[in-house]
């Protein structure tokens, strides 16, 4: 069984990171995680023992973070609201008691009533953690400086430091908040109700209550709330939420419609095709919301740094106190004053709040466009492509086949049409469609004896009693029938054979889509080695498709079995610190989506098969979506290397000046929450990505 939960109250991504590693810890969890930045649990564990577990995770946020808690059906508490004003009501007080002229225990009692106020739950945070063993967090970090600064007799800085502290995390839980708000806008593709016909009047429900096979009605203006076809009414549909595509489409009575599109000209009726949880929005939210439960390896790294650095650098801190004094000057004040600063430059918080919120943005920054990626190790292996190939057929071209030749040999042209469609008349491929088209007339099936299709070849039937053969010249071979191809048309050739006796072919041309050239123009700019196409069709279509788009290397005539052995070999090919990349439609092409590194499904709209089969999903179905794709998952990548190499070169630096004396506690206060602040900041870029 696997459950998502709302988490309340979760505003530290450090206590995120412990109390993750701990449920991870809890007999029976197969996998959890939590999403710090859209405050989620994600639980997984064996149905018989779901609920002992969930206890148990429970028990655990009791333990490290008591004020988060998991919501439940049941609901929890509102989350706690901003502190503005008991800061703006302790920085009056600091001020004034900076004017008032009292020395020694006056001066204290003075300073302690600002410094409650504004880290009281700072304070009660650090004992219950210290009680319950949880010690080495910010705020034992913070509450040790403090106190220690207190002790030392620098009261105001105390006050200081304390005070900066919740200014930051005030600004913090802004920036993050604002993320937040700019990812669930995202999420408002969700439909809020629908307009059904039940006994003949309109009822509005809960799209969840509407059943396939109704009728539902929705007006211009309104967001589709299920898939469906529409049955009245033409109108002009908005799919930039689903694809990126800014530009509308004319949708007419037959086409299919998808939820979380907006209608936006005439009043239509729409015959729902599924239900509102197998829906096209709902997988579409799945995917995002749960995108973050796979984590980059980046993000890993930061987790388990996290868990080291702090204690470290405390012990660090009480080195620093104890052993120069003893070795060197006796000067306790002098460098307990210097562990104290250390402390509170030691806080992991820029890089365990910025890091995550990069990859949760540059996955939010790619859905904006119509890119879905299933989680951030897909887009850090996706930033780091070497070798892409593309499937051919739907891929690169419409997949749109039309017959455009006809060679009859032994037959008339209408006998070898009429046979060839009633050899493909029991498949939905593009090809048999193409030719059932172009026969146009009454296919007689009562004439079929029985119809077998061999993968990669073709068709094998009995039809009026004889053996008839339908496909490509390999098929034709194996079988030991003579047979020749189209000198004149480059397309797709169905041979035909009755009885062993070659009757003529048929010729089949997909048109290219506009932007497939451009597409591998651009990978190549953008440094990929090699670009590579697979395709079943005969060599001389192939090759001409492939010179035509500037392709490095194509490869013809194979079979499911052979695109794999293709990519394996293309998998030993590249370099160690590179990925591969295999875009297809996401139907056809499961095994080899597989196999790749990174998976990619192109044109994907209203395609379970390839939201289920691939890493990325490309909503639209255009191939120039897949640089755009690469780009954002470079840019985020590198957004994220910039934040750990800014807030460990900061921190680095300023402890190094803090061990000698040189960073006050204002600068330690810089080094702690200002960095987490310009770090936030800085992810939060990852969000306009493509824009």
């Amino acid at each position: 069984m696997k459950r998502t939960y709302e988490l309340i109250n979760l505003d530290c991504a450090h206590c995120a990171s412990k109390i993750e590693t701990a449920i991870k810890k809890i007999d029976g969890v197969d996998s959890a995680s939590i999403n710090f930045v859209a405050k989620k649990l994600t639980l997984e564990a064996d149905d018989n023992m779901f609920d002992e577990v969930f206890a148990k995770a429970v028990a655990v946020f009791a333990d490290i973070e008591p004020d988060c808690k998991i919501k439940t059906e049941e609901g929890m508490e509102p989350e706690h609201k901003s502190d503005l004003i008991r800061i703006v009501i302790s920085t009056v007080l600091f001020v004034a008691d900076l004017l008032i002229p009292v020395e020694g225990i006056a001066k204290l009692l003075i300073f302690l009533l600002p410094y409650f106020m504004i880290g009281y739950d700072v304070l009660l945070r650090a004992v219950k953690n210290i009680i319950r063993g949880q010690i080495f967090d910010e705020n034992f970090l913070m509450a040790l400086a403090t106190i220690g600064a207190l002790a030392i007799g620098d009261y105001p800085e105390a006050v200081v430091v304390m005070l900066f502290y919740q200014i930051g995390e005030l600004f913090q839980r802004y920036a993050v908040g604002s993320s937040r708000r700019s990812i669930q806008s995202l999420m408002e593709i969700k439909p809020d109700f629908a307009r059904v016909i039940r006994d003949g009047k309109e009822i509005t429900t809960s799209p969840e209550n509407v059943k396939p096979g109704e009728t539902i009605v929705i007006r211009p203006g309104e967001r589709i709330p299920l898939d469906g076809q529409i049955i009245e009414g033409n109108t002009t549909v908005n799919t930039a939420a689903l694809t990126g595509e800014s530009v509308p489409r004319d949708c007419l009575v037959g086409e299919s419609v998808y939820s979380g599109s907006v209608n936006m000209t005439c009043v239509i009726r729409v015959q729902v095709t599924s239900g509102y949880a197998e829906s096209t929005v709902v997988k579409i939210l799945d995917l995002v919301e749960n995108s973050g439960s796979r984590k980059a390896k980046v993000e890993n790294f930061i987790t388990r740094f996290a868990r080291y650095y702090t204690p470290i650098v405390v012990i660090g801190a009480v080195l620093l106190a104890v052993i120069p004094p003893l070795l060197i000057d006796g000067q306790w004040a002098q460098w307990v004053n210097r562990a104290l600063t250390f402390l509170v430059i030691s806080c992991p918080c820029a890089l365990v709040i910025s890091v995550p919120l990069t990859f949760f943005g540059g996955i939010g920054g790619a859905s904006k466009n119509g890119i879905l990626i299933k989680g951030s190790n897909y887009l850090e292996a996706l930033s780091k492509v070497n070798i892409v190939a593309f499937d051919k057929t739907g891929t690169l071209t419409h997949g749109s086949f039309n017959v455009t030749a006809v060679h009859p040999r032994t037959i008339s042209e209408a006998q070898l049409l009429d046979i060839a469609a009633l050899s493909e008349s029991s498949s939905n491929h593009p090809i048999a469609e193409s030719i059932i088209r172009s026969h146009g007339g009454h296919i007689d099936t009562s004439r079929i004896g029985f119809i077998e299709e061999i993968a990669g070849q073709g068709i094998k039937a009995i039809i009026d009693g004889k053996t008839v053969l339908a496909g490509n010249g390999k098929l034709l071979s194996d079988a030991g029938v003579q047979w020749h191809g189209c000198s004149t048309h480059v397309g797709t050739t169905i041979h035909i054979a009755i009885d062993g006796v070659y009757c003529g072919h048929i010729v089949i041309s997909d048109e290219v889509k506009a932007d497939s050239g451009e597409a591998i123009s651009r990978l190549k700019k953008m440094g990929i080695a090699k670009t590579v196409m697979l395709t079943g069709d005969a060599d001389k279509v192939g090759k001409a498709v492939g010179e035509q788009l500037g392709f490095d290397e194509v490869y013809t005539e194979l079979l499911p079995t052979g695109k794999a052995e293709i990519v394996e070999r293309l998998l030993d090919e590249k370099p160690s610190d590179s990925t591969f990349a295999f875009v297809g439609d996401g139907i056809n092409d499961a095994p080899v989506l597989a196999l790749a590194d990174v998976g990619i499904a192109m044109g994907a709209l209203g395609s379970d098969a390839a939201i289920e089969a691939a890493d990325i999903v490309l909503m639209e179905d255009k191939p120039s979506r897949l640089p755009l794709a690469i780009s954002i998952a470079k840019k985020t990548i590198a957004i994220a290397k910039q934040n750990i190499v800014f807030a460990l070169g900061i921190k680095l630096i300023v402890l190094a000046l803090g061990a000698l004396g040189i960073a006050d506690m204002w600068m330690a206060v810089f080094a702690d929450v200002g960095v987490s602040v310009l770090a936030i900041l800085n992810a939060m870029r990852a969000l306009r990505q493509g824009e």
